[in-house]
C-alpha cells in the first residue's frame, strides 16, 4: 500500500501531519511524494478563515479530478467544522475524519484501505515532513480564549496542555532524530499548564527543554502579551538556548477594539510588557500580529494600530484584513468597511513595518552570527538561511550570503552582517 498526504494549514497542523506519517510508516505504509504513485490520499485540511477554507476545497476537488481508484480521505479543522456538509457535497471522498475521531485513526484507515493499522495514532514516532534540522513541538491543544473573531475553540476545543514529561521524551527522540531547532507552539502558549492546576507552568517546561544535549535553539511562538510573567522573561534570561524571541499577536492597538474582540488585557499593558523585555533583554526580538479593518474601526482607531507600531518598534509583523466567520460572535457584527478601504489600511501596517523592521535590522550590521543554512536561491546563488532572529514560518525573513565552498542544508555557519535588504539581512561567511 502507497499513500501519499498533503499537509494544509499551521504549524500545529502540521504536527498532526506528522503523527500521522508516523503512524503509517510504523505500519510498513510506504510513504509517496507524487499523487499518481500513490494507492490513497490522505489531506489533512485547514479550516480557520476563508483564504485557508477555499484552499482546502481547491486542494479536494483537484484530488477528486485525479482520483480514478485511489482512496480519498480527507482529515483536520475543516473536517471537524464541515463533516455533514462535506459527506453531503463531495460523495467522492471516501471517508472524512474529524479531529475528535484521531484516536480511532488506526481503526479507520484499515476500514477504508483495507490494511491492518494500529490504532497507535500520535503514540508512533513522528515523520518530520519539512526540514529534518527544524520541528514544531506542539505543547497544547485547543484554546479558552474566546476571541470574537476567531473558530478555533469550536473546531479544536477547550485547551489541553501535554504533560511537561511527555514533551521532554518527544523533543529528546526529536533531538536524535537530527533536529537543532525546537520551535515550542500551541493556540497560547503562554497559557501552558493552566487547564491542569490553575498555574503556568512554561517556565518550568523550558527550563527542562533547556537542559536536554544536543538542541541549538528553542523558541516559543504565540504568547499572550497579559501572561508574559516576570519570571518567565527571567527564566528566558537564564536559559542558554531559549532564544529572546518573543511571539505576541497583540491584534490590536486600541482598546475599544480589543474590548470587541474579546482579548484579554489593553494597550497599556502590551506597552509595559514590551518595555519590560527589553529593558530585561535588550537583545530580544518582539514579533506580533495585527488584524485591521475589524467591524466599526474607525480611521483614528486604524492610526493607533500605527502609532502603536512606532511605539514599540515591532522587528517583525505580520498583518490580516479581517473577514467574517461564522460561529463566532464578530460573526453578528456589520462588517461595515469595504475590502478596498481594508486593504488600504493593510498596505500602511505593511509599508510602516517594512521601514520599522530595516531599521531595527540595521542595529545587527557588522556583527557577527550563527546561520543555520536551509536553501540556496536558484537565480542569485545566495544562501539562504535563519539565524536566532528569524522563525521558520516565511513570516520574518532570511539571511542571504554567498560561499565559494558547497554548504550542506542543516549546517550552521559564522557569519558577519554587511547590509539590510527589505526584511533580510546580507551577510558575509567568515568559516
Amino acid at each position: 500500500m502507497k499513500v501519499g498526504v498533503i499537509s494544509l494549514g499551521c504549524a500545529k497542523n502540521l504536527v498532526d501531519t506528522e503523527n500521522l506519517l508516523g503512524l503509517l510508516r510504523a505500519n510498513d505504509i510506504e510513504l509517496v511524494q507524487k499523487q499518481e504513485d500513490a494507492d490513497a490520499i490522505i489531506i489533512n485540511t485547514c479550516g480557520f478563515i476563508e483564504s485557508a477554507k477555499k484552499e482546502a476545497i481547491d486542494t479536494i476537488l483537484d484530488a477528486i479530478e485525479e482520483k480514478g481508484e485511489k482512496k480519498l480521505i480527507v482529515m483536520g479543522c475543516l473536517t471537524q467544522r464541515y463533516k455533514q456538509d462535506l459527506v453531503k457535497e463531495l460523495p467522492e471522498v471516501d471517508r472524512f475524519i474529524a479531529i475528535d475521531e484521531y484516536e480511532k485513526m488506526g481503526n479507520i484507515l484499515s476500514s477504508v484501505l483495507g490494511v491492518r493499522i494500529s490504532n497507535t495514532y500520535g503514540k508512533s514516532t513522528r515523520v518530520l515532513s519539512g526540514k529534518p534540522w527544524m520541528a514544531y513541538l506542539r505543547i497544547a491543544d485547543g484554546c479558552d480564549n474566546r476571541c470574537s473573531y476567531c473558530a478555533i475553540p469550536n473546531i479544536r476545543g477547550d485547551m489541553v496542555s501535554a504533560p511537561q514529561e511527555e514533551l521532554v521524551n518527544e523533543a529528546k527522540r526529536l533531538i536524535q532524530q537530527g533536529v537543532k531547532e525546537l520551535n515550542l507552539v500551541a493556540q497560547d502558549s503562554s497559557r501552558y499548564g493552566y487547564d491542569i492546576d490553575g498555574k503556568l507552568h512554561l517556565s518550568s517546561l523550558i527550563k527542562e527543554l533547556d537542559a536536554l544535549e544536543g538542541v541549538k535553539w528553542i523558541r516559543i511562538l504565540y504568547l499572550y502579551p497579559d501572561e508574559i510573567p516576570d519570571d518567565l522573561i527571567q527564566t528566558m534570561k537564564e536559559t542558554k538556548h531559549v532564544l529572546p524571541y518573543f511571539d505576541i499577536p497583540i491584534q490590536h492597538g486600541n482598546n475599544r477594539l480589543l474590548k470587541m474582540m474579546n482579548r484579554r488585557g489593553s494597550r497599556e499593558l502590551i506597552l509595559e510588557r514590551t518595555r519590560k523585555i527589553r529593558e530585561e533583554l535588550p537583545e530580544a526580538i518582539l514579533r506580533t500580529t495585527l488584524i485591521t479593518g475589524f467591524p466599526s474601526e474607525t480611521e483614528a482607531e486604524h492610526q493607533d494600530n500605527l502609532s502603536l507600531m512606532k511605539e514599540i518598534e515591532w522587528d517583525h509583523l505580520g498583518a490580516f484584513t479581517y473577514s467574517k466567520e461564522e460561529d463566532t460572535k464578530a460573526y453578528e457584527l456589520e462588517d461595515n468597511l469595504s475590502q478596498e478601504e481594508k486593504n488600504r489600511r493593510l498596505k500602511e501596517i505593511n509599508d510602516l513595518q517594512r521601514e520599522i523592521s530595516a531599521n531595527r535590522m540595521s542595529r545587527y550590521l557588522g556583527k557577527e552570527d550563527d546561520v543555520l543554512v536551509e536553501s540556496i536561491d536558484a537565480l542569485t546563488g545566495m544562501y539562504l538561511g535563519r539565524s536566532s532572529l528569524y522563525a521558520p514560518d516565511d513570516i520574518d525573513g532570511n539571511v542571504r550570503f554567498q560561499s565559494d565552498a558547497d554548504i550542506p542544508f542543516g549546517e550552521i555557519v559564522r557569519v558577519k552582517y554587511k547590509k539590510v535588504s527589505g526584511h533580510n539581512l546580507i551577510a558575509e561567511r567568515l568559516d
